[in-house]
């Protein structure tokens, strides 16, 4: 990747901003095409909601069952290329955070992934290098779908959203990594259809590890609170990753 080999390890710092730029927000603005995917995507959370709510006939369910398999069937006559949907390929200055990134694709943020709430995020960069300036908000309302106790959020779901929101936390330090650990604290029942404000923030960074904390406010009261332990990744293997998910190396 611009002339740094993945075999020997060597990456400069400015390779490493380059390879990481872009991975907590969207780099460009969206193409017509990714729009129209976003719209298909709001389609498929339209029908999920109506399919939780269904009161029908055997006959009126198979039929709709049909018209769906047939729809399916649609979208597989148009597959893209990729090993995952998305080539991840870098632009020309070396970085990965353009197009149909992995932010689109995600289960919580994703605009064209089905399954995703989908949750907001604002990105407040460090002030002047200080990373206990930064700050990630994300807002969600989660739908009926991701209900667990009865008229509340399952707590899985918190849990995935806080590892969502710390995970493009620990990214502002530049030197991103994987989760290690992440504890999560239910202070109160988390209402569904309402709006819920996820706030993270980066606590303090030692060598490789970089530690994070979370909040989960509806309103004035505290649903959850979060503490997220990430472990910086080594150039080499992030590359190696991405090479991975594109098809140019096995696993």
């Amino acid at each position: 990747m611009n002339g740094e080999s993945v075999e020997n390890n060597t990456f400069s710092p400015e390779a490493v901003e380059k390879m990481f730029q872009g991975f907590h927000e969207r780099a460009i603005g969206k193409s017509p095409e990714e729009t129209a995917r976003d719209q298909l995507a709001v389609a498929a959370r339209n029908m999920s909601d109506a399919m939780m709510k269904l009161s029908a006939s055997v006959d009126v369910v198979n039929n709709l069952t049909s018209m769906v398999n047939e729809v399916e069937q649609l979208m597989r006559e148009h597959p893209f290329a990729g090993k995952s949907g998305t080539s991840l390929a870098p632009r020309a200055d070396g970085s990965y955070g353009v197009g149909n990134s992995f932010l689109d694709r995600s289960p919580i943020i994703g605009s064209m992934n089905p399954i995703a709430p989908p949750m907001t995020i604002e990105i407040h960069q460090p002030t002047a290098g200080d990373h206990s300036t930064a700050r990630v908000v994300g807002r969600v309302s989660f739908a009926d779908v991701f209900e667990g106790p009865p008229g509340c959020v399952h707590g899985g779901f918190i849990a995935a959203a806080f590892d969502e929101v710390l995970g493009l936390t620990q990214s502002l330090t530049g030197n991103p990594g994987m989760t290690g650990q992440l504890t999560v604290r239910y202070s109160s029942p988390t209402p569904l259809n309402s709006e819920l404000v996820c706030e993270g923030r980066i606590d303090r960074i030692e060598g490789r590890k970089i530690f994070t904390v979370a909040t989960l406010m509806n309103g004035e009261t505290k649903c959850a609170e979060a503490e997220g332990l990430f472990i910086s990744m080594r150039p080499e293997v992030f590359e190696r990753l991405l090479r991975i998910r594109r098809g140019e190396l096995s696993e």
